[in-house]
């Protein structure tokens, strides 16, 4: 029987070995990461130029566009479209404090709804576990349609010309709860929620001081995605506010009227006066999606971190 005490050189330098190894198997050769590079610069300046686009036929004037059309250098350059829009900055600024207020309430509220349910989902010593589950997957499938929604939202609970009508609709979302109850089942560890239990930490407590900072890339991913759906969201104003509550139109809504408003006195200019014939109707469409995207494009770098390490959120782990 051979007793021989294990040699450490020998441990040493297989470990060694399996480390070479695996950074052989990863890397990458120069001329292939030049190739990789290559394809993703052109696939982000595929990315940014179309919105360069928009806003430089947002910043031409309306006779270039009639005689050269989009061009990325335009004949004549002015600020029509924005001068058009200035001349109703009390209305928009008004709607952008609405568009404010309800995506931060909105998103706050849905992320509150989304993370607590997708936690209590997520453990399996929950009794009702199982019924919760098909109860919320369910709306995914089907849902009631739009008349009894409508009608539960505007009899039942008196939602109609309310800020609530533009939140609560879009606060709770099945596919969002289905994700960070995946998240959590498969990324956050039984031993953690097991030794706030043993310190005598309540469900409550383990959830807001043990789970949710390990869980930022998925609420942070979450919390984008209910961002960027109450930012560009118009069709609940229009379902739930009526003409006389207009002080509760949201950004989008405002943009969409205005860009209606202005289609039709160009389409019927000839039963006009003549001042609706230089309406700025091409540069306005641009200049509303400028206004649109920009406040939306610049909040992104801040998400950027966690919405890259919770790209994968939900996914099995190997």
């Amino acid at each position: 029987m051979n007793n021989a005490l294990p040699n450490p050189r020998e441990e040493k330098k297989n470990a060694f070995t399996a480390s070479d190894g695996m950074m052989r198997f990863n890397r990458v050769s120069p001329v292939s990461n030049g190739i990789f590079s290559l394809i993703f610069i052109v696939l982000a300046t595929l990315c940014v130029v179309p919105v360069v686009f928009v806003i430089i036929i947002s910043l031409s004037s309306e006779a270039s566009i009639s005689t050269k059309g989009y061009s990325f250098i335009p004949a004549q350059w002015g600020l029509d479209a924005y001068g058009y829009l200035w001349k109703m900055r009390s209305t928009i600024f008004r709607s952008v404090f609405n568009s404010i207020g309800i995506t931060i309430a909105g998103t706050m509220l849905g992320l509150v709804l989304t993370t607590t349910l997708g936690y209590v989902l997520s453990r399996k010593n929950f009794f009702m576990r199982r019924f919760y589950i098909w109860f919320i997957f369910i709306p995914m499938l089907f849902n009631g349609g739009l008349l009894s929604t409508y009608v539960v939202n505007t009899q039942l609970l008196g939602l109609k010309d309310t800020y609530l009508a533009l939140i609560l609709p879009l606060a709770c979302s099945s596919f969002y709860i289905i994700i960070l109850r995946t998240f959590f089942t498969t990324t956050v560890p039984d031993e953690i929620i097991e030794s706030g239990r043993v310190d005598g930490a309540s469900q409550l407590r383990i959830f807001a001081q043990l789970v949710l900072p390990i869980s930022l890339p998925a609420i942070a991913t979450i919390g984008l995605f209910l961002t960027f759906a109450y930012w560009n969201d118009w069709y609940q104003a229009m379902l739930y506010i009526s003409t006389s509550s207009r002080d509760l139109y949201p950004l989008q809504y405002v943009l969409v009227n205005i860009e209606r408003n202005i289609a039709y006195l160009t389409n019927n200019a000839h039963v006009m006066s003549a001042d609706a014939t230089v309406l700025p109707s091409e540069t306005m469409r641009m200049a509303i999606v400028v206004i649109i995207v920009m406040p939306i494009a610049l909040s992104y770098p801040f998400f950027q971190k966690y919405f890259i390490s919770g790209l994968t959120i939900g996914s099995v782990k190997g």
